[in-house]
């Protein structure tokens, strides 16, 4: 699976962008999607991830109730809908694909990983 995440931008706090994550390669629709990011001297860091099985969808604490992940098979593209937007959220985001339909929440879940898009969130 190639995977080639797009969207990021610099917004100020309170805005709102979207992510998104186009697919080829390998039938993404048996791969679940997930959303990692990584900020400047920190780890990489589970973001979001919804199951190829039966669209179950897991956050990270910090994002609950502020982001969606969404996926569209037909277009073989995940979503990451983020909504008012912190400083804190400011990172490289990377999208993911795993074959795996349940505990998607880690980075060791996931076989393939596509290019970071950066956001940024000014205070």
């Amino acid at each position: 699976v190639q995977l080639q995440a797009s969207g990021g931008g610099l917004v100020q706090a309170g805005e709102s962008l979207r992510l998104s994550c186009a697919a080829s390669g390998r039938t993404f629709k048996v791969y679940s999607a997930g959303w990692f990011r990584q900020a400047p001297g920190r780890e990489r860091e589970f973001v979001a991830a919804i199951s190829y099985r039966d669209g179950k969808r897991w956050y990270s604490d910090s994002v609950k109730g502020r982001f969606t992940i969404s996926r569209d098979n037909a277009k073989v593209t995940a979503f990451l809908e983020m909504m008012t937007l912190k400083p804190e959220d400011t990172a490289l985001y990377y999208c993911a694909a795993s074959p795996f339909a349940n505990d998607i929440d880690t980075r060791g879940r996931y076989d393939y990983w596509g290019q970071g898009t950066q956001v940024t969130v000014s205070s």
